[in-house]
C-alpha cells in the first residue's frame, strides 16, 4: 500500500499525454477487429481475444494510472466520474479509491494475487509441446473452428496418442474432448487450478490479460495493454501450433508432430514465459499497492 504521503503526483500535462499515448495504442492494438466487425467478418485466430475473453476494444481505451498515482489539476478527468475513482474537490487531484475498490472486490482480487504468486513460484514446464489443441478435436467429426484439419482427423489422432498429455491448465482441459480427457497426466478441476497452474503454460500467459482487466483501475494502463499484446503474440502460436490448417489465414504451421516444430515451439514458449513472469509480478504489485491500510496493518 503506497500511504497518500508517499503517492506519485502526475502534473497534468503528463498524466493528459500517457492518457492519449494509452488511448492511440489501444486503437492500433483493435483496429483490425474493429475494422472487421463493421463488415460482420470473423476470424478463427484474432476472434478469441474478444469472445473467449469478453471484453469490448472500448475496455482497453480506459487508461487507469493505477494505485497509488495521483492526478494534479484532474476535477475534469473523466477518471474523476468512474467508479472506484476518489476526486479530491479541494485540491481538483484524483487518485483510485482503493478503500471502496478493496470493498467491493477485495475477496476476488485476494484470489487472483493468490493464484499469480502460487504461479511464480514454480518451475515452467516445457513439454506439453501444444497438445491441448489437439485433444480439443481428438476422435470428433465437429470442431470448434470452421477450418480443415492440417492432418486430417485420422491423422490428428495419431498425433495425440503419439504423445503423453500434459496440460495443466484448467480452462484448456475443460475443452479435451471426452476421449481426450482421461489421456491427460492429470485430471484438472476448478479446485485446483492454483495448484496446478504453471508459467510456462501458454494458457496461464494468455490469461494474465483476465486477470489485467478483473484488477480493473489499480493495474497501470501500460501493464494492461502489454498483457493483450502478450495474449495476442500467444494466441498466434497456439494456433499456429494447432492442428488446424490455417494457411488460407495467412499462418504458416508449427509442425510440433515433429522434432523440429517442437524445438520451435519451446523456443517461443519460454521467451513468452519470460515475458508473462514479469507481467505476473507487475499484477501483483499492482494489488499490494492497492491495499488499504487497514489490510496492510491486520
Amino acid at each position: 500500500m503506497v500511504s497518500s504521503s508517499q503517492a506519485a503526483v502526475l502534473p497534468r500535462a503528463r498524466w493528459q499525454d500517457l492518457q492519449e499515448r494509452h488511448i492511440a495504442r489501444a486503437d492500433e492494438l483493435t483496429a483490425a477487429h474493429r475494422e472487421r466487425i463493421a463488415r460482420r467478418e470473423t476470424h478463427p485466430v484474432w476472434d478469441f481475444l474478444f469472445t473467449y475473453y469478453s471484453y469490448k476494444p472500448a475496455v482497453l481505451r480506459r487508461w487507469h494510472p493505477g494505485a497509488g498515482m495521483v492526478l494534479a489539476d484532474a476535477a475534469d478527468a473523466p477518471q474523476a466520474t468512474w467508479r472506484w475513482y476518489r476526486l479530491l474537490r479541494e485540491t481538483g487531484e484524483v487518485s483510485v479509491d482503493v478503500d471502496a475498490f478493496w470493498r467491493d472486490r477485495g475477496d476476488g482480487t485476494e484470489h487472483v494475487r493468490a493464484l499469480l504468486s502460487a504461479t511464480s513460484t514454480r518451475p515452467a514446464r516445457f513439454g506439453c509441446f501444444g497438445m491441448h489443441e489437439w485433444a480439443m478435436v481428438y476422435r470428433q467429426t465437429e470442431h470448434r473452428h470452421p477450418v480443415p484439419l492440417r492432418l486430417g482427423q485420422a491423422g490428428t489422432d495419431d498425433v495425440v496418442e503419439a504423445h503423453d498429455l500434459r496440460c495443466t491448465h484448467f480452462d484448456a482441459f475443460r475443452f479435451f474432448t471426452p476421449e481426450a480427457e482421461p489421456r491427460n497426466e492429470r485430471q484438472l478441476t476448478r479446485d485446483s487450478q492454483p495448484r496446478s497452474e504453471q508459467p510456462g503454460c501458454l494458457h496461464a500467459g494468455m490469461d494474465l490479460y483476465k486477470w489485467a482487466l478483473k484488477l480493473g483501475p489499480v493495474v497501470p494502463g501500460s501493464v494492461l495493454l502489454d498483457s493483450f499484446e502478450l495474449a495476442r503474440d500467444i494466441r498466434e502460436l497456439d494456433m499456429r501450433a494447432s492442428p488446424y490448417d490455417l494457411s488460407d489465414w495467412g499462418f504458416s504451421p508449427v509442425p510440433v508432430e515433429t522434432a523440429e516444430g517442437k524445438a520451435e515451439y519451446v523456443r517461443q514458449q519460454r521467451a513468452f514465459a519470460d515475458r508473462g513472469q514479469r507481467l505476473r509480478d507487475d499484477l501483483i504489485g499492482a494489488v499490494e499497492r492497492a491495499r488499504p491500510v487497514t489490510e496492510v496493518l491486520a
